[in-house]
């Protein structure tokens, strides 16, 4: 069996992009290396349309990182008759009914029950980003014969 060997070569262009910002904020840029060696630059916004510098192109600048915030945590214990009370402000609170029953009132409301046994937590999802707290305020109150840990943790 007869046969050739060989390559087949074909136009190429080679591609690169990188993002640039301007005075009107980020874009991409394409260079092209076309089939004649000649480097062509495109400029096109980050949804891929057509695009034209406005200003001083330069390299965009990382985004400054979040501060991480400093969060305080404090453990209260209650046993017996008396109150646990949270200021407003809180990121998050925990509380466990270890014996007898507790009541808790948020933001003045209604007190509700709570039995030996319960744990219940509350909290937000984005703190320190956002400065996100738990806005009312919460009391925690034991009666005779009850053990209650309260957990809250605060940004200071």
């Amino acid at each position: 069996m007869a046969g050739t060997g060989g390559s087949v070569a074909g136009k190429a262009t080679d591609v690169e992009y990188e993002l640039l910002c301007d005075d009107a904020g980020a874009f991409l840029r394409r260079y092209v290396l076309d089939d004649t060696g000649t480097l062509v630059p495109e400029d096109s916004d980050l949804d891929g349309g057509t695009y034209a510098p406005v200003g001083t192109v330069r390299r965009c600048e990382a985004p400054a990182a979040p501060a991480n915030p400093v969060v305080d945590a404090t453990l209260q214990r209650q046993t017996g008759a008396g109150n646990v009370t949270i200021p407003a402000g809180a990121r998050s609170i925990t509380l466990v009914v270890l014996a007898g029953t507790a009541a808790v009132a948020i933001g003045g409301g209604a007190a509700v029950t709570v039995p030996a046994g319960t744990s219940l937590t509350w909290g937000v999802d984005r703190g320190g980003d956002t400065g996100e707290t738990l806005q009312d305020e919460f009391v925690f109150t034991g009666i005779a014969g009850s053990d209650l840990l309260v957990t809250s943790t605060r940004e200071v």
